[in-house]
Parts: C-alpha cells; sequence; structure tokens
C-alpha cells in the first residue's frame, strides 16, 4: 500500500546531562547578563526542547527530518543506498557529537546513544542514521528496498 510506512521513530534531546550543562550555562549566562540572560536562554531551552530526529521508511526512500531546522523531509531513494549495516559508533569521536554532524565522506543525524544505521551511498556521503531501534530500522530499510527492486 503507497500510504503505508513500515517505520518510523522520533528521537529528541531529553539526555539528563545535557539538561543539567544546559542548566549551569544558563545560570551562569543569567546571572553574568541579567533580564536578558533570562531571554537568551529561554530562547535556547525553547530551541533545545523543540529539535527531533523523526526517521520513516517508506516505499520510495528513507525519510529524514531534523525539526525545527529541516522544513520537510529530506528524501534518500533506494536507488542511491547500495548497502544497510546496523552498527555502533562513537559520536563524540566518529562524528563530533550528536545532532546534524559532517565529517569527509559521511553525514549523521543523530540524537541520542551510539547506534544507528549505516548507508553507503556510492557517488555521494555516506549516511549515519542514530536510532534506538538500529536493527529494525535496517531490517525495513532492506525490505523496502527489496519491495522497491521487485515492483521494478
Amino acid at each position: 500500500m503507497a500510504d503505508e510506512i513500515p517505520f518510523r521513530e522520533e528521537q529528541r534531546f531529553r539526555q539528563w546531562w545535557l539538561w543539567a550543562l544546559l542548566g549551569v550555562v544558563g545560570l551562569v549566562t543569567i546571572v553574568g547578563s541579567g533580564p536578558l540572560g533570562v531571554v537568551i536562554m529561554g530562547a535556547v531551552y525553547g530551541f533545545m526542547w523543540s529539535l527531533r530526529l523523526v526517521s520513516e521508511v517508506r516505499d520510495d526512500g528513507l525519510y529524514i527530518r531534523f525539526a525545527p531546522l529541516h522544513r520537510s523531509f529530506r528524501r534518500v531513494p533506494w536507488t542511491a543506498i547500495e548497502f544497510v549495516e546496523a552498527t555502533t559508533y562513537r559520536p563524540l569521536r566518529d562524528y563530533g557529537g550528536w545532532g546534524i554532524r559532517w565529517r569527509p565522506g559521511a553525514i549523521a543525524y543523530n540524537v541520542r546513544g551510539s547506534r544507528g544505521v549505516f548507508l553507503t551511498r556510492p557517488g555521494d556521503r555516506d549516511l549515519l542514521v542514530g536510532s534506538q531501534r538500529p536493527e529494525e530500522l535496517a531490517t525495513a530499510i532492506r525490505a523496502a528496498m527489496s519491495d522497491a527492486t521487485r515492483r521494478g
């Protein structure tokens, strides 16, 4: 069925250590800047709270949206993917942290943890999509790619 989404995952920045760090930074900012610091930190907290990574497997590709930074989904068509693998990675060492991260030859979308799905894309940057359910995501991608191949 064309409207079916066999896999969907939404992740948010809810790590306790991140919010504790933001609390310390916020306290220092407010003490140093007064009312302006309250406004600045309120905006920072609101932005961080609103960030979310949405990954969907659809009939025609993998869809990724890092809202509110992306206004719409980014589609990776099945024909652009050569290899799919659920993997464990080191966010700080391999990609410099969490969020939308670039390194030579690869881009990562990750929010938390150290698990995800690595996609090899010939002629384009490889892609890592962080996931709390990486095996399920990789299986859904492979199944959708196989279905697309059978459909022609």
